[in-house]
C-alpha cells in the first residue's frame, strides 16, 4: 500500500505526483534523492520530516538538517518552519553556540524538533558543523557518537560532497559506530550524484556506501518533472583569443611602474602571489581589468603595514590613519617613506582606475573574452532581464564587475554585483577575501529584488541558493566537473532561458570536455533513473582507495570523546590558532615533514618540555595518511598531559558559557533566574524561651538592655556627640511564676519609647526585641518600667516637676497629641493672663489665654485654659526615624546631626501638656535605637557568614560592608571592595590554574580563567552556599518598625534567628562574592583570601597558601650577565636564570629550549591589577568604585606599562624576539616614551599605541618575580609599587576625562539619546570592522576612523564628533539633528564606565555590567550609549560630598510652630 505524504494544505503547498514517488521511497529506505535544481528537494525533505515527526520511534528525538554553507541554513530553516509546524532552528553563525558550549547546545536542542546547521569541507575540527566565524558544532555530535541515538532523521543537503575528508564523511564513519537499531533514518539531495563522470558507476556506489543510502530518481513522473524544471537551450559562444599586445591602453601601466619599486624585505608585500593573479585578470580581462585589481590589492596591502608597522611611531593624528611625533631618524622612517611612495604612485592611477569618478572605460582595453560577455547580456536585455555569470577566481569576478559596469554601452542597462564564498584565506592583507553570510544574504536580496539584473558570482552561487529563475546563465570560466555543469545549469529554469558557455577559438580541449559532460549527462542521469533500488553494500568491505582510511581511533573513558586519524591535524591546528599573537608574529601552526614517515614539529610559543615538541610518526602507504598518523600520536600524548581535556578540546573557547571551572565542577545554568530575586535573609530578631540580655553603656554608664532570642555581638558608636556601647549578649532568664507579665511590661515600655523617640505610630505586632533601664548594678528598673506602662502617653501631674528637668524631660500638648516637645524652662514668672511679649505671635492678643482659646477651639467648643497656673518653654522634639548611620561613627568620629532639638522656642500652659517621666539617657538611647539594631543585625550577619560558610577570620565590621547593597542607602556598601575583591579573585584564579595547567599556553589559560571568574559562575556559587541569607538590603528608614514577630514563627529555631523576606538584584550576589573577597582581603592578605574563595566554592585550588602548596620549586640557574643591570633596577636579584630567559622571550624568538613569555606575563598581568587596585584603595578612600576602576585603567594599559618598562627597567634592551619589524616599532616608540612625562601618559595614554609587546614583556617580568620569590605577593607588592611610584604618584580622580566619557557627558547634559559609535569595513569584501564613526539620530558626524585598536578609534571619532556638534557653523550643530525632549523617558540607569576599551581587549575583563547578559549597555547602540552616558553623569554628580543625608524622617522634621503651639 501506498505511503501517503503529510496533508500539506495549511503550508500553501502541495506535493507533486513526482514528489510524492521520491517520499514514498524515502520513507522505506535511506535514499539519495537525485533531482535537478528547483524541483523541490526540500519540499519532499519536509513531508519526509513531518510523517518522520509522527512515527513513536522517533519520539523524544530530533531531525538533523545538515547544510555545507551558511546562507543555505537561514534559507532551508525559513522554508522548514513555514511549511510545518515543527519547532525549527538553525545554529550557524552568531546563533551557534561555542564548540565547546555544552550546556548552550543542550539548552539549544532542548526545546527543538528541527536543527538545522552548515558543515565545511575543509574544516579545522572533526566531523565538525562550523559557522562564519569559527565557532563548532557541539562536541557531543562530533566526539561522541551517542548524540546520534538522539537523531530521528539526518538530512544531507547538497549530499555529493559525502566523500573523502568531508565533515558529512566524518560524521557518516560515526554513524557506522552505532549498531543498526541506533542508527538514524538518512535521506540525502542532490541534482549531481555523479561527481567523476569518467567512472560513474564506482562514482555513484561510493556515494551510496558513504551515505549507507540508494540513489533515486523520478521514474513514473517524469514528464511532469521535466514540465516543471525545464531543460534551458544551451549555446557554445566562442570568443577570439585574447591579443598579445592591447596598443591603445595608456602606458606607462600601473604594473610597470610597480616594477620599478625594489621589493624590499620590510615590505611584506607578498609580491609573487600578486603577479600570478595579476596574469590571470590579464589573460581574462585584459590590461584594463588586471590594473583594476593591481591597484584596489595594493591599497589595502599598503594600508594594512601602516597598521602593523607605523602605528608605533607615536601618538596617532586625529584621523587615525597616521602617526606624528617620529624622528626620521629612527628605524621605521624609511618604511613609513616606502609606503609613501606607493600610496603617492597609486593615486596617480585614481582618475583611470577607480569607477567612483564616473569616467567609462575604452572597449578597446578589455579582452575579447569580456567583450563577447557583454554582448552576450546587451543581446538578451530586456526590462526584467537577470543573469548569472559564473567566474572561477574572486579577484577576476570583482575587476569583471567593475569593468562592465564602465563599459560605454552598458551604462545605465546592467547593473552588476558580486557574490562570493567566505574562503578560507589566512592572507589578513588580501583586498579581495571571503565575503561575510550577512553580505553575501543582501546580495541576494538586491538579486531577487531586481535592484541589480547581473550577478558574478564563484561557485558558491551553484549550489542550494534560492535564486530566481534567469533569463540567462553564462558560464565566464571552462565547465570543470559535472556537478558545477548541472549545478550551474540548473539556475536557467526557464522555458526561454539560455545556457552560455563561453570557450576560446581553437580551445579544443575545453570544447571537448563540455561536450563530454553534456553528451554522458544522460547517460549518467539513466543509470540511476532506470534502476531497482538495490541495498548498500556493508561499509565494513573494501574501502574505495580514493578515500582517506579511517586508521586508529582512541575513546577518552570518562566522557566517550573520540579522537581519530581525521580530527587530529584538526585539533593541533585548533590548539595553534588559540595561541595570542601580536600582528608583528605570523600564525602559529604545526608543521610537518617527510614522505611516507612523517615528522612532527609544534609551534616553540607552546609551553611544553622540547620532547614534546617534535613527534614522528610510524610509516604508512600515503604521505597524507603519514601526516595524520603522526598528528594522531601527537594528540593523544598531549591528552595524556592535559594540553586536551576530557572531551579532547584545547580550551573551552572565548564564545562557550560557563560549563564548568577549572576544576570540573559543574556550573548551574542561571538562564530561568528573574533579574530581581526574591530571597529568605537571616534575621537576629526573634522572641524565644531563652532570651539575652544586651547591656547598653551611655557614655560607660549602664543605662539599658536589649532584650531579644539572639546573642548579637558587641556594637560601638559615637552619635550625638555620645559614645554609645552595646556589650555581646549574655543569657537572660525571667522568673517563671511572673514570665508572661514581665515579657509583657517589657514590651509595653518599649512600646512606649518607640513612640515617643521613633515611630509615633501605635506597634501592635509582638516585638522581636526589648529594651528596658537598667540600675547601676546592672540590674533591671522595674519601677521605672511600671511608671511608663501606668502612663505611655505621659502623665498630667506637674507636682514633681522643676528647674532640674530641663532640657531633660519630654512633654506633650495635649491638643496636639503625637508631637513630642522637650522642656527647656519652667516659667513661674508667666502665667495664661499674662501679657505677650510685644513682637511675638500672640501680640495681637491682649492675654496668652486668649490666644490659645482661639487656636485650640474646635467646631465650637472652647478648651479649658487656666488663668493661674504656670507657663513651661518647649521646643520640638525630632524623632529619628532612621537607622543610618555614618562610617566615620565607627571609628569614634561624631559625624552625625546635632543632638539639640531644632525650631524656636514657645509658650505653653501646663495644664494643657502631659511630661513623660524617662530618663534623659533612656530616650537618648532610643533615639539611638534603630541605628544600634541595625549595627547589631550587619554585625550578626556577618558573623553567621562566618560560622555557617566556614569561613575565615574576616574582620566583622568589614565583611558587613562586603554584605551591605547600594539600595540600603547606608553611608557605605560594597561597592569599593567589590573593586578591590575583582582583583582578588582573578589574581586568585591565574594563580592556580597557571601551576594547575603547565603544559598549557596563554590562550587556553585565558579561556579558563574567564569561565572562572565569569559572572555565571560567581552567581552559581552564591546560590550554591546560600551567600543571600547574610546580605543586607534593608533601607534605613523607620517608618514602620521593622523588629516584630511575625505570628508563624517557631521560638524553639531562634538560636539561629530567622528568616525574613527580602528582593533585591540577582547581579547583587555576584557582587557580594567578590565583595567577600575583598573584605578577607583587607583582612588578612592573599592566605585569608585564599581559603575565603575555597569556602565560597571558587577554583582556588584549595585554602593552602601559596608558600606552602608551590613553595619555590625552581632549579637554581645562574643569571646572565644580560640581567645585571635589570635586577639592579628592579631591586631584586633573581634565583632562577631561566625564569629571565623565558620573561623576555617573545613569541617570534624560537632559539632556546623555553617558552615564550605569554604563560609569565598572564600571571603577571593579574598580578600587576591586584597591586595596583590595593595601593589606590588605600590611597583614595573617598573614591567611588568608578573613580578606582578608571584610574587603574589610565595605570595597566599598555601605554603606561610601556612606558614603565622603558625609563624604569630599559626591557627595550633585554627583550629576545626575531622580527624585524617589531624591533623596529619597539625602539621606535622607546625614543618617543623616554621623552614622555608619566603625567602625560596618564592622561592622555589613549593616544599612545606602543608595540603591546613592551607592554607584555614588563607584566611578563613582573611574572617572573613572583615565582621566583616563592610567590611572595606582599614582596612582590613592594616591588612593583617602587618601580611605577613616579606613575602612582601622577594619579588623582580629578584627572580630564578621555573624549568618550567627554561626549558622553556632553550629550547626555544636551538631553540628546539617540548617540552611538558605529563599527564599519575599509573595504566591502574585508570581515572584521576596522573602522569607527560617531552616529547622532543616524547621521554620521564624523568620517570613518580607522586604527589598529577600537579604543583610539573611538576616542579620536568622539573628539572630532565634539568638535563639529559644539560648532555652531556646523551642518552637524547639535541642535539641527537632535530633536529629542530633555524631559522625555529616562533611560535605565547603569554602571560606570571605563577610561576607554582598551583594558576590554588586553583581557575582557568584566566591569561591574555582565555585557554578554545585558547587551544594552554597549556604546555601539544608542540605548546603550544613553545608559552609560547617565552613568557617568551620575558617577560624576556622587563624587560631590553628601550636602544633606536623606535620613528618612518623617514631617517631624518641618513642623511648624504653629503646631508646638505658638503662631
Amino acid at each position: 500500500m501506498a505511503v501517503q505524504p503529510p496533508s500539506c494544505s495549511d503550508d500553501g503547498l502541495i506535493p507533486r505526483r513526482y514528489q510524492e514517488e521520491i517520499f514514498e521511497r524515502a520513507v522505506h529506505g535511506n535514499v539519495i534523492a537525485a533531482l535537478d535544481t528547483g524541483s523541490g528537494k526540500t519540499f519532499i525533505s519536509t513531508l519526509l520530516i513531518k510523517w518522520v515527526s509522527t512515527k513513536e520511534v522517533a519520539r523524544e528525538k530530533l531531525v538533523v538538517f545538515l547544510v555545507p554553507k551558511v546562507a543555505l541554513a537561514q534559507q532551508q530553516c525559513a522554508f522548514i518552519a513555514k511549511h510545518s509546524p515543527l519547532r525549527v532552528k538553525q545554529a550557524t553563525g552568531a546563533t551557534a553556540p561555542d564548540m565547546s558550549d555544552r550546556l548552550g547546545w543542550q539548552e539549544l536542542l532542548s526545546d527543538v524538533d528541527v536543527i538545522v546547521l552548515t558543515v565545511v569541507s575543509q574544516c579545522h575540527y572533526p566531523l565538525s558543523l562550523e559557522h562564519s566565524q569559527g565557532s563548532r558544532f557541539q562536541p557531543s555530535i562530533s566526539y561522541q557518537r551517542e548524540f546520534l541515538f538522539q537523531v530521528s532523521l539526518l538530512i544531507f543537503d547538497e549530499c555529493h560532497h559525502t566523500r573523502k575528508n568531508h565533515a558529512y564523511n566524518g560524521i557518516m564513519r560515526e554513524y557506522y559506530q552505532c549498531s543498526d537499531d541506533q542508527r538514524p533514518k538518512i535521506f540525502g539531495m542532490t541534482a549531481s550524484p555523479i561527481w567523476n563522470a569518467k567512472d560513474a558507476v564506482t562514482s555513484l556506489a561510493v556515494l551510496e556506501k558513504n551515505l549507507n543510502a540508494s540513489v533515486v530518481a523520478v521514474r513514473d513522473h517524469v514528464k511532469e518533472l521535466s514540465d516543471h524544471s525545464p531543460r534551458p537551450k544551451e549555446i557554445i559562444q566562442q570568443y577570439p583569443p585574447p591579443p598579445t599586445e592591447y596598443p591603445s591602453y595608456p602606458v606607462p601601466t600601473l604594473w610597470n611602474r610597480c616594477s620599478t619599486i625594489p621589493h624590499s624585505p620590510d615590505i611584506a608585500i607578498p609580491w609573487m602571489k600578486i603577479q600570478t593573479r595579476y596574469r590571470s585578470a590579464y589573460e581574462s580581462l585584459g590590461p584594463c581589468g588586471a590594473e583594476i585589481f593591481l591597484h584596489a590589492e595594493l591599497k589595502q596591502q599598503v594600508r594594512c603595514l601602516f597598521d602593523t608597522a607605523v602605528p608605533n611611531g607615536g601618538p596617532v593624528s586625529e584621523l587615525g590613519l597616521r602617526p606624528f611625533g617620529v624622528d626620521d631618524s629612527n628605524d621605521g622612517s624609511d618604511l613609513i617613506h616606502k609606503l609613501d611612495q606607493i600610496l603617492q604612485l597609486l593615486a596617480q592611477y585614481d582618475e583611470h582606475l577607480v569607477g567612483a569618478n564616473g569616467n567609462t572605460l575604452n572597449p578597446s582595453w578589455c579582452a575579447p573574452k569580456v567583450i563577447a560577455l557583454v554582448d552576450i547580456l546587451l543581446a538578451n536585455f530586456h526590462d526584467n532581464f537577470q543573469s548569472i555569470v559564473f567566474v572561477e577566481q574572486r579577484h577576476v569576478a570583482t575587476s569583471l564587475a567593475e569593468l562592465i559596469s564602465r563599459l560605454p554601452s552598458a551604462t545605465g542597462r546592467l547593473k552588476c554585483a558580486v557574490l562570493l564564498g567566505h574562503g578560507a584565506t589566512d592572507n589578513s592583507t588580501a583586498s579581495i577575501k571571503g565575503m561575510p553570510t550577512k553580505v553575501q544574504g543582501d546580495v541576494v536580496q538586491m538579486f531577487r529584488k531586481r535592484e541589480v539584473n547581473i550577478l558574478l558570482a564563484t561557485s558558491v552561487a551553484e549550489e542550494g541558493l534560492d535564486f530566481p529563475a534567469c533569463d540567462l546563465v553564462i558560464r565566464f570560466d571552462p565547465v570543470q566537473h559535472m556537478v558545477g555543469y548541472v549545478q550551474s545549469r540548473g539556475r536557467a529554469r526557464h522555458r526561454t532561458s539560455t545556457f552560455v558557455v563561453l570557450v576560446e577559438e581553437g580551445d579544443a580541449h575545453q570544447l571537448a570536455r563540455y561536450q563530454a559532460l553534456k553528451e554522458s549527462e544522460p547517460e549518467l542521469r539513466s543509470i540511476y533513473q532506470t534502476r531497482d533500488t538495490t541495498a548498500v553494500d556493508d561499509p565494513s568491505e573494501d574501502d574505495d582507495p580514493s578515500d582517506t582510511t579511517v586508521g586508529e581511533r582512541y575513546v577518552v573513558p570518562t566522557t566517550g570523546a573520540i579522537l581519530s586519524y581525521t580530527s587530529a591535524a584538526s585539533l593541533l591546528h585548533r590548539l595553534c590558532a588559540l595561541i595570542p599573537r601580536d600582528p608583528f608574529t605570523p600564525p602559529q601552526i604545526p608543521r610537518y615533514a617527510g614522505d611516507f614517515v612523517s615528522t612532527l614539529t609544534l609551534p616553540a610559543s607552546l609551553p611544553l618540555p622540547q620532547e614534546l615538541l617534535t613527534f614522528t610518526g610510524p610509516e604508512k602507504p600515503t604521505k597524507r595518511e603519514a601526516k595524520r598518523a603522526v598528528a594522531f600520536m601527537a594528540v593523544k600524548r598531549l591528552h595524556e598531559i592535559d594540553v586536551f581535556d576530557e572531551y579532547m578540546l584545547p580550551s573551552k573557547g572565548s564564545k562557550a558559557r560557563v560549563y564548568e571551572d577549572a576544576d570540573g565542577r559543574p556550573v548551574a545554568s542561571m538562564k530561568n533566574l528573574p533579574d530581581m530575586l526574591d530571597v529568605l535573609v537571616r534575621d537576629p530578631w526573634v522572641s524565644s524561651d531563652k532570651l539575652f540580655l544586651h547591656v547598653i553603656y551611655v557614655d560607660g554608664l549602664p543605662t539599658a538592655g536589649l532584650l531579644t532570642g539572639s546573642s548579637l555581638p558587641q556594637v560601638e558608636l559615637v552619635m550625638q556627640g555620645t559614645l554609645f556601647t552595646m556589650e555581646a549578649g549574655t543569657p537572660f532568664e525571667v522568673l517563671q511564676p511572673h514570665q508572661w507579665e514581665r515579657l509583657r511590661m517589657f514590651q509595653d515600655y518599649t512600646r512606649a519609647g518607640l513612640w515617643w523617640c521613633v515611630t509615633h505610630k501605635n506597634i501592635s505586632a509582638p516585638l522581636a526585641a526589648c529594651m528596658v533601664p537598667l540600675t547601676e548594678r546592672l540590674l533591671l528598673d522595674f519601677s521605672a518600667i511600671q511608671g511608663t506602662v501606668n502612663n505611655p502617653f505621659g502623665s498630667h501631674n506637674w507636682s514633681s516637676i522643676d528647674q532640674g528637668h530641663c532640657d531633660n524631660l519630654l512633654v506633650m500638648n495635649g491638643k496636639v497629641h503625637g508631637r513630642p516637645l522637650l522642656l527647656r524652662s519652667v516659667r513661674r514668672d508667666l502665667t495664661p493672663i499674662s501679657a505677650p511679649e510685644p513682637g511675638s505671635r500672640e501680640a495681637s492678643f491682649p492675654t496668652y489665654r486668649e490666644y490659645w482659646i482661639q487656636k485650640y477651639t474646635r467646631k465650637g467648643v472652647e478648651p479649658t485654659v487656666p488663668t493661674d497656673c504656670p507657663l513651661i518653654e518647649i521646643q520640638h522634639f525630632p524623632r529619628e526615624q532612621s537607622s543610618y548611620y555614618p562610617t566615620e561613627s565607627l571609628r569614634g568620629v561624631d559625624c552625625s546631626q546635632p543632638s539639640a532639638p531644632v525650631g524656636s522656642k514657645s509658650l505653653l500652659p501646663i495644664y494643657l501638656c502631659r511630661n513623660f517621666q524617662m530618663p534623659k539617657a533612656m530616650w537618648k538611647t532610643f533615639r539611638i535605637l534603630p541605628i544600634l539594631m541595625r549595627r547589631a543585625t550587619d554585625l550578626w550577619r556577618a558573623r553567621q557568614a562566618v560560622i555557617e560558610l566556614s569561613l575565615p577570620s574576616i574582620q566583622p565590621h568589614i565583611l558587613a560592608e562586603a554584605l551591605t547593597l547600594p539600595c540600603a542607602n547606608a553611608s557605605f556598601d560594597n561597592q569599593r571592595l567589590e573593586t578591590l575583591g575583582d582583583s582578588v579573585l582573578k589574581l586568585c584564579t591565574v594563580v592556580y590554574i597557571f601551576h594547575k595547567f603547565p603544559f598549557r599556553h596563554e590562550g587556553q589559560l585565558d579561556a579558563i580563567r574567564r569561565c572562572c571568574v565569569s559572572n555565571r559562575t560567581l552567581l552559581a556559587r552564591a546560590q550554591e552556599i546560600g551567600l543571600e541569607r547574610f546580605i543586607s538590603s534593608e533601607i534605613q528608614t523607620m517608618r514602620v518598625w521593622p523588629y516584630t514577630d511575625p505570628g508563624n514563627w517557631d521560638p524553639a529555631r531562634a538560636r539561629g534567628g530567622r528568616l525574613v523576606e527580602r528582593s533585591f538584584p540577582r547581579r547583587s550576589l555576584q557582587e557580594c562574592m567578590e565583595s567577600t573577597l575583598g573584605a578577607a582581603f583587607l583582612s588578612g592578605g592573599i592566605p585569608t583570601a585564599i581559603r575565603t574563595g575555597a569556602a565560597l566554592g571558587l577554583s582556588f585550588g584549595g585554602p593552602i597558601p601559596w608558600s606552602l602548596r608551590y613553595g619555590w620549586g625552581l632549579k637554581h640557574v645562574n643569571v646572565s650577565s644580560l640581567f645585571t643591570s635589570l635586577m639592579e633596577r628592579l631591586g631584586y636579584e633573581f634565583k632562577c636564570g631561566d625564569l629571565l630567559i623565558e620573561a623576555v622571550s617573545h613569541p617570534s624568538f624560537q632559539y632556546t629550549s623555553l617558552p615564550s613569555y605569554q604563560r609569565l606575563e598572564f600571571l603577571g598581568d593579574a598580578l600587576i591589577d591586584l597591586a595596583i587596585m590595593r595601593h589606590l584603595f588605600y590611597r583614595f578612600p573617598k573614591a567611588t568604585s568608578g573613580d578606582l576602576t578608571t584610574a587603574k585603567g589610565r595605570l595597566v594599559r599598555n601605554a603606561a606599562l610601556a612606558s614603565v618598562a622603558v625609563k624604569k627597567l630599559e626591557l627595550h634592551n633585554v627583550i629576545l624576539l626575531n622580527n624585524a619589524g617589531l624591533s623596529a616599532a619597539i625602539w621606535s616608540y622607546a625614543k618617543l616614551l623616554q621623552e614622555t612625562s608619566y603625567a602625560e601618559i596618564v592622561i592622555n595614554g589613549w593616544k599612545y599605541e606602543p608595540p603591546k609587546a613592551l607592554g607584555d614583556v614588563f607584566e611578563s617580568i613582573m611574572g617572573a618575580v613572583f615565582v621566583d620569590s616563592g610567590h611572595d605577593f606582599e614582596k612582590f607588592s613592594v616591588i612593583v609599587e617602587m618601580i611605577m611610584e613616579e606613575l602612582l604618584n601622577e594619579i588623582e580622580m580629578d584627572l580630564p576625562l578621555d573624549p568618550v566619557s567627554i561626549l558622553m557627558i556632553w550629550m547626555s547634559k544636551n538631553g540628546c539619546r539617540r548617540v552611538n559609535f558605529q563599527r564599519g569595513s575599509s573595504h566591502p569584501h574585508i570581515k572584521t570592522a576596522d573602522t569607527v564613526q560617531v552616529m547622532v539620530h543616524g547621521t554620521a558626524v564624523t568620517e570613518p576612523i580607522r586604527v589598529r585598536t577600537k579604543a583610539v578609534a573611538k576616542a579620536l571619532a568622539a573628539e572630532l564628533a565634539l568638535k563639529v556638534l559644539e560648532d555652531e557653523s556646523s551642518d552637524y550643530h547639535l541642535p539641527r539633528l537632535c530633536d529629542c525632549n530633555p524631559k522625555g523617558s529616562e533611560v535605565r540607569p547603569g554602571v560606570g564606565v571605563g577610561e576607554d576599551d582598551e583594558e576590554e581587549e588586553r583581557d575582557s575583563e568584566r566591569g561591574g555590567v555582565d555585557l554578554a547578559e545585558d547587551p544594552v549597555h554597549k556604546d555601539e547602540t544608542e540605548e546603550g550609549f544613553a545608559v552609560l552616558a547617565q552613568s557617568l553623569v551620575e558617577a560624576r554628580e556622587r563624587r560631590s560630598p553628601r550636602a544633606v543625608i536623606d535620613r528618612g524622617e518623617s514631617s517631624d522634621m518641618d513642623i511648624s510652630e504653629d503646631e508646638v503651639g505658638i503662631r
